[in-house]
């Protein structure tokens, strides 16, 4: 396969559908490992449709296969693309799906309902036609036989909120999908989920991705559909039963040194809030944090530190995994079609680096050391029936979203997550990934593996936000809102460091390990205390990469 198609193919996967199918020759559909729970009563979550005042949603899980190609792409597997089928009386389709072959299927395309009884200005509308976007024609690869990327010419009024996959050059017939009026859209919302960054597929230029409504083509033109916050998120009770239906179990590396704690327990263990131009009388943080300055921005005029003591201090590094609690932050995404729970968990210390070069295999030393260390993973759910969707894997300064496909599961619907030694970045996978461009058999190591020291998040824990609920409903703790820095800024020199670690390499290494040091996020080299859950660009919006 010639490099350019193999370009062109590396890319339709990734941000593509809601998450992704078996192999091109079988159409079985990927299931959760246990049944759903009978979740409790209120509002409409979990309801089967989404009323929208005027629109009504469901999704559509069968599909039938339009086309695929069988090479490029993730595992070399390739792609296929579907239509849905078996669409509930009265809807309409809203768009086609495609997904990579290397796991399996597993998404849903949204269909739609007009249920405003209004002849006059209905919500939805067929297209007036299409015009041609892509084909495979001229696409030099593995196939069965062509496919036809369409995008649906919306009337006045309307948008068209995902595109047309055909098997012939002829057009589609106009009632094949329907147009959404355009109050119940909004092109600012662009939810899409990242399967792995490196999975997008490219069709001579064309990036494609999946959207609420179905597949899109990056340089296309169709709008995402909104939902409705009061009609679709969970209310707290049902937010509790998807904690216990969906929390993570993390695995930590069997010679991780540096496990989580609770917030309160580091707190409650000495730990000292400093204040510049007072650095010589920190304050001992109150237990509860209620002593943080809370709000503000972080300007460097306050940080957190381990207690001044020297066993207490190695004694807190270590933290106390019996005492940690996970810290849940509930929030909307695509206007509540889908809910995110992001999951934060805190460790006192994060440990030194390790890098790989070629055959040798380091230690930092101190760099990658910082006090203070948040991290997170994220269940995205679907409002439409309560099913896990996709898991952010949170991963230093990036990440990445899997399919709930292609998780690994502890008991029931539990993802599993394996977290970082040292690092603590979390992954869907246990192994070693290097981290950096220094090019093969080079970079920082994230090595991940099974152990007796693991985390059920679901254990002691503890909603802090959900800003959609009443003020009332949840509580935020004080130390939430201190966005200032959980360490101090590193006080070792980080080019000192790097010449210790260089002067033990081979003059042939030293050049590949310049090159890595230069490629890699710099709180990976610990020269600063990260901010807290509340500062993270994430917070309040999607997940960024």
């Amino acid at each position: 396969m010639h490099s350019s198609v193999t370009t062109t193919l590396l890319s339709l996967f990734c941000i593509l559908c809601f998450n992704g199918p078996t192999m091109v020759d079988t159409q079985d559909t990927f299931k959760l490992p246990s049944p759903l729970p009978k979740w409790p009563p209120g509002g409409g979550f979990a309801s089967g449709t989404i009323e929208l005042g005027g629109l009504q949603v469901s999704h559509v899980t069968t599909f039938n296969k339009i086309w695929a190609t069988n090479e490029g792409g993730p595992d070399n597997l390739g792609a296929t693309f579907y239509d849905p089928i078996a669409i509930p009386q009265g809807f309409s389709s809203l768009g086609s799906y495609v997904q990579p072959n290397n796991i399996p299927l597993f998404g849903h395309i949204l269909v739609g309902k007009d249920i405003s009884n209004d002849p006059s200005k209905p919500t939805l509308k067929s297209p007036i036609g299409y015009t041609l976007l892509w084909s495979s024609e001229s696409l030099d690869i593995k196939k069965d036989g062509e496919g036809y990327i369409w995008l649906p010419n919306a009337p006045d009024g309307y948008k068209a909120v995902g595109y047309v996959v055909s098997g012939s050059s002829a057009k589609p017939p106009l009632d094949k999908v329907s147009c959404v009026r355009a109050d119940f859209t909004d092109t600012t919302d662009s939810t899409t989920v990242v399967l792995e960054n490196e999975n997008d597929l490219y069709l001579n230029g064309l990036n494609a991705y999946h959207s609420v409504g179905g597949l899109v083509v990056g340089n296309g033109s169709v709008s995402n559909l909104k939902g409705s916050l009061s009609n679709s998120m969970p209310n707290l009770n049902q937010i509790k039963a998807l904690i216990q239906t969906y929390s993570p179990v993390i695995y930590f590396h069997p010679d991780e040194q540096y496990l989580p704690s609770s917030v309160d327990w580091f707190f409650q263990n000495g730990a000292l809030l400093y204040h510049k131009g007072d650095e010589s009388k920190p304050i001992q943080v109150d237990k509860n944090g209620l002593n943080l300055p809370q709000g503000g921005s972080n300007d460097d005029t306050y940080w957190l530190d381990l207690p001044l003591d020297g066993s207490s201090k190695d004694r807190v590094k270590k933290g106390d995994l019996q005492d940690a609690c996970a810290y849940f932050h509930v929030k909307p995404v695509s206007s509540g079609l889908f809910t995110d729970i992001a999951i934060w968990v805190f460790y006192p210390f994060n440990g030194g680096s390790r890098a790989k070069v070629k055959f040798v295999n380091l230690s930092l030393g101190k760099l990658g050391e910082h006090v203070g260390d948040w991290e997170h993973v994220t269940l995205r759910i679907s409002n439409i029936n309560g099913e896990l969707n996709s898991v952010f894997f949170s991963q230093h300064s990036w990440g990445k979203w899997v399919s709930a496909s292609a998780l690994e599961y502890h008991t029931g619907n539990k993802p599993v997550v394996y977290a970082s030694l040292h690092g603590h970045a979390s992954y869907p996978k246990p192994g070693c990934v290097l981290l950096g461009s220094g090019g093969q058999d080079i970079g920082i190591r994230d090595d991940t593996a099974k152990s007796d020291k693991v985390m059920d998040t679901g254990i002691r824990a503890v909603v802090i936000a959900a800003e959609y609920l009443p003020a009332t409903a949840v509580v935020e703790p004080p130390w939430l809102n201190y966005e200032r820095k959980w360490g101090p800024k590193i006080d070792y020199d980080v080019d000192k460091e790097l010449k210790r670690v260089k002067s033990v390499l081979m003059w042939r290494l030293k050049k590949a390990f310049e090159r890595l040091v230069e490629s890699v996020p710099r709180e990976m080299l610990g020269e600063d205390g990260p901010t807290g859950p509340k500062a993270k660009t994430s917070w309040s919006g999607d997940e960024t990469i």
